[in-house]
């Protein structure tokens, strides 16, 4: 049994206060969300590989979660995302493996491939690749920027959610809708996380991908992809380039998962990094070998 996840905090790179929760006694995992998330994507799975000895520290970035939103008349900008992660990273009492959703995993491919000395002992990105599908992103997108006004009730968010991913058999309950919603004064649910994000993040992501390709040609560490099958952001092609770029990466494809791999198949997907995590050679990197595949329950190749 894993013990509660303990609050930790932080300053990212201009004094915001960042919030995250450390899972277990050891210092083993960093987890970053995706654009729009909170650190409770990572509960379950976070709180599965700290029983099994994998402790780990989630953290909401700014604009999200219980983290500071910049002040009104502050744009917000990938640079200061890439600087929040590498001042919280570079003060860990060693190298973590970095295990980033969406835009968590090209905030860990940026700081690790630009760092002189490295970041992580490892990288475990979550259906991400420095490529994406624009059709897939316009979705999430479209998504994330349908409700400005919020929601009545919380019942009226599970609905948009579950319109949103009909694939998905449970409807989540008012305990889980908390940790992504918040009541403001009018009453009204609105997302947990800063709007502005949309068009001064989100929309911009594409001219980061040359820089994002560079610094996965500097990865030199163990690396997992994990992808979900039915994804419509991460494709065959946009894998397959990926492991040119990092050539002694390995590939998890959760077959019946959708961009939102951790919630569609919790089970699959913490099975695949705790598997990759028992096989870390003594967190040294190692030099590149060609591309290999791993298996697990509910996983295809």
């Amino acid at each position: 049994m894993c013990p509660d996840p303990r609050p930790e905090y932080f300053r990212g790179i201009d004094g915001q206060r960042l919030v995250g929760e450390r899972w277990g006694a050891s210092a083993d995992l960093l987890y970053l969300h995706g654009f729009g998330q909170t650190r409770q994507a990572w509960a379950r799975t976070a709180a599965h590989l700290a029983a099994a000895g994998f402790g780990g520290l989630a953290l909401d970035g700014r604009g999200h979660g219980e983290s500071d939103w910049n002040a009104a008349e502050h744009a917000y900008s990938m640079e200061q995302f890439i600087a929040d992660i590498d001042t919280v990273a570079a003060g860990q009492p060693s190298r973590p493996v970095l295990v980033g959703a969406s835009m968590g995993g090209l905030l860990g491919l940026v700081t690790e491939g630009e760092s002189a000395s490295g970041r992580y002992s490892a990288l475990v990105l979550v259906d991400i690749t420095p490529r994406w599908e624009a059709q897939g992103v316009e979705r999430i997108l479209d998504f994330m920027g349908a409700h400005p006004e919020g929601f009545a009730d919380l019942d009226a968010a599970a609905d948009a959610i579950m319109s949103y991913l009909p694939h998905r058999r449970r409807r989540k309950t008012p305990e889980e809708l908390s940790s992504l919603l918040v009541r403001h004064a009018d009453g009204r649910w609105r997302w947990h996380w800063d709007p502005r994000m949309l068009d001064e993040v989100a929309r911009d992501g594409a001219r980061y991908q040359q820089r994002l390709m560079q610094a996965a040609r500097q990865v030199r560490i163990p690396t997992l992809l994990i992808s979900g099958g039915l994804s419509d952001l991460v494709s065959d092609a946009t894998v397959d380039e990926f492991l040119q770029l990092v050539p002694h990466a390995q590939h998890v494809r959760i077959a019946d998962a959708t961009h939102m791999v951790a919630g569609d198949r919790n089970d699959a997907f913490t099975a695949a990094i705790q598997d990759f995590l028992t096989a870390l050679p003594s967190r040294r990197a190692v030099s590149a070998t060609a591309p290999s595949v791993d298996t697990v329950p509910g996983v295809a190749p």
